[in-house]
């Protein structure tokens, strides 16, 4: 059944293992949802040779405007965020694959600004985030005191920068970075997204609050396992309200994205296409 009787004109933007997957549902199911993919665009051109047809390859992000898309949808890197996300919102909604980026105040103030400028959303993907609803409600009730993301899964997983590049995991488990998310993202761009959605899920604890453990586990050479623990003010008897999840995603050795997540994100793409096109950033 089409989600919207005008079809919707979807952009992607990047074009590794998610990407590809975007692509692929577009241009398999779209059709029949309401939704047309006008464009894909990868900082290496030559990946989407033999596989992406010519007429979709998008050759200068600063072009996107020609394809007149609605959403554009980014599965590259926080940079691309950081240095095209709010000219992107000129001419389209925004669907961020990279909540990291937005560690970086500036650009998230540079995206604010932009959505209320052209009236248009930026939507964010919860990614391997469990219970994203749970937690903001929780957050916009005032339950909410603390909040914990551990992620964790085989060194090989990762693509760190920074001072993390050089950190060395001589044990079977080894504990790369603790403390505000805000910190982490920096120097784990691609392995910090489910923190970054957790820090925008709470705005009352933010990028600073919302607690990042990200962890070097040699005996998961095939799976991301991600535990979020949350708890709330102490009660009339001191006890507090606490919630435990342990999500364990199987991902191929060496990935990024873990199996689920991909379905996950197509799933984000779908039910943004159903939201209306309001300023500001929502999850999703």
């Amino acid at each position: 059944m089409a989600l919207s009787t005008v079809p919707r004109k979807v952009g992607i933007v990047g074009y590794g293992r998610l990407g590809q997957s975007l692509v692929s549902h577009l241009l398999t199911q779209g059709p029949e949802l309401g939704l047309e993919l006008v464009f894909v665009w990868n900082r290496d051109p030559g990946r989407m040779a033999g596989s992406v047809p010519p007429s979709l390859q998008l050759q200068s992000l600063a072009a996107l405007g020609e394809r007149h898309p609605d959403l554009v949808v980014e599965v590259a890197h926080p940079k691309i965020i950081q240095e095209s996300g709010a000219e992107i919102l000129r001419y389209a909604d925004l669907l961020v694959g990279s909540p990291s980026a937005l560690a970086d105040q500036t650009t998230e103030q540079q995206l604010l600004e932009a959505s209320h400028r052209w009236s248009h959303a930026v939507f964010v993907a919860r990614g391997a985030l469990w219970g994203t609803e749970d937690i903001t409600r929780l957050d916009e009730a005032g339950g909410l005191q603390s909040l914990r993301v551990t992620m964790a899964t085989h060194p090989d997983g990762f693509r760190l920068e920074g001072p993390l590049a050089t950190a060395h995991s001589t044990r079977p488990r080894t504990v790369l970075y603790e403390g505000p998310v805000r910190g982490l993202c920096p120097f784990a761009p691609r392995n910090s997204n489910t923190m970054a959605a957790a820090a925008l899920a709470a705005p009352s604890l933010g990028f600073d609050r919302v607690i990042g453990v990200l962890v070097a586990d040699f005996s998961l050479k095939d799976m991301h396992v991600v535990d979020v623990e949350l708890s709330g003010p102490p009660g009339p008897t001191g006890r507090r309200f606490a919630v435990h999840t342990h999500r364990e995603n199987p991902a191929e050795p060496g990935a990024v994205t873990g199996s689920a997540t991909v379905t996950t994100f197509w799933r984000s793409l779908l039910g943004c296409c159903q939201l209306p096109s309001k300023p500001g950033i929502h999850l999703c």
